[in-house]
């Protein structure tokens, strides 16, 4: 089974489109699907993450955000 993750990322935002960058280079070795949620227009989800983005969840819990994290997003998938 293939796992989805879920990226919360702004439309204009250098750290989202370089951690979007890392995650699909990343795809080749570990399959998995990514779910991109914009913020911008979301009340709820910016007040949860503001300027606190990108942030990368897998099911309910956060992985990482900013910068990807390579090694708890391994921790992540060996527990998953």
């Amino acid at each position: 089974m293939v796992e989805t993750l879920r990226i919360y990322l702004r439309h204009g935002c250098h750290l989202c489109d370089d951690m979007l960058m890392a995650l699909e280079a990343l795809k080749t070795s570990q399959p998995f699907e990514l779910e991109r949620i914009d913020i911008d227009g979301d009340e709820a989800l910016e007040r949860r993450y503001g300027t606190r983005v990108p942030v990368l969840l897998g099911g309910e819990e956060e992985i990482c955000y900013y910068f990807l994290d390579e090694e708890a997003l391994q921790a992540y998938f060996s527990r998953s």
